[in-house]
């Protein structure tokens, strides 16, 4: 912020004409590195989700009985950005005073699951139990948990963890690596290290979730 001003992105280089921080100083999509143009990247390029076959994040859960299938996805929390304040009075009476699962509408009804109900989300990697919020505005086969919950309040114990202590979202992550963005050493294209990242696939998986015929213990 300056002088009323906030900060925008790229100011610099459109107003100050201060060059681009790319190999030719100008603002360009593609991108001629070997590496990217081998995976079919050299220009912004759709690719549509794995087969959730190939992820291997469901190989040994259990999908006996009623469960939905789900992309599970961690977008960052309505109300933090890297903080979370979710064990305060306040944050607590926001989304039925929990981090709670989105789902979509018609997904839940699928499964017998209303909105408010107490849900287990399993599969390879971890389990996580918590309310549902049911909304048309969640696209079908997508469930969400938004991201930062810490371990410290609303972790009940999950029964297909024979009653031990559910993890948060993060359970259910596993860190796949993407390699176009570990590729470095040309112009823009830098390598950092970023917890094994460096993009959001540590948001990504498959799980089940089913509804719980009573609320948990803690």
């Amino acid at each position: 912020m300056n002088d009323g001003r906030p900060y925008t992105a790229y100011a610099l280089n459109v107003e100050r004409l201060v060059p681009w921080r790319t190999l030719t100083g100008r603002a360009h999509l593609y991108l001629d590195h070997p590496g990217f143009l081998s995976a079919g990247e050299g220009l912004p390029t759709y690719k549509p989700k794995l087969d959730p076959a190939l992820l291997q994040d469901l190989d040994a859960t259990d999908a006996r009985g009623p469960a939905l299938k789900v992309n599970f996805i961690t977008p960052h929390g309505k109300w933090s950005i890297h903080s979370t304040y979710g064990d305060t009075v306040r944050m607590l009476t926001l989304s039925r005073g929990i981090h709670p699962l989105w789902l979509n509408d018609r997904d839940a009804a699928k499964v017998g699951i209303r909105d408010g109900d107490w849900v287990e989300v399993v599969n390879d990697h971890g389990a996580v139990v918590t309310k549902a919020v049911v909304s048309a505005r969640v696209p079908r086969g997508i469930a969400m948990q938004y991201h930062a919950p810490e371990r410290t309040v609303a972790t009940p114990r999950t029964p297909s963890r024979g009653g031990r202590r559910a993890g948060v979202h993060n359970s259910l992550m596993r860190i796949r690596l993407k390699p176009t963005l570990m590729l470095g050493a040309y112009g823009q294209i830098s390598y950092g290290f970023n917890y094994w990242g460096p993009t959001g696939t540590n948001r990504d998986a498959y799980a089940l979730v089913r509804r719980l015929e009573r609320a948990p213990e803690y």
